[in-house]
């Protein structure tokens, strides 16, 4: 394991420094996204670290029922439009 997934603090901030640098393009983004953010780590690891901002209400999870994609909480089109009937 990296020392960056060691330091959960460091890790998310990576995440989040990520997903906002990309977030004029996408606001949603696949797990293996998120690897290259970390290519010593297992894919088991960087998925531990991004459920893991899922349950803290960082991030969030969208799931189009054959896929699942994370973002930050609150953001994109797709957030707008939840809970309306």
């Amino acid at each position: 394991m990296s020392d960056l997934l060691e330091n959960k603090e460091e890790a998310q901030k990576l995440v989040l420094e990520f997903l906002q640098k990309k977030s004029k393009a996408k606001s949603k983004f696949y797990i293996k996204d998120f690897y290259k953010l970390f290519p010593d780590d297992k894919p088991r690891m960087i998925k531990k670290v991004i459920n893991n901002m899922v349950t803290e209400e960082i991030l969030e999870y969208w799931s189009s029922g054959s896929t699942t994609m994370y973002g930050i909480k609150g953001a994109g089109k797709q957030s707008a439009t939840e809970g309306e009937d």
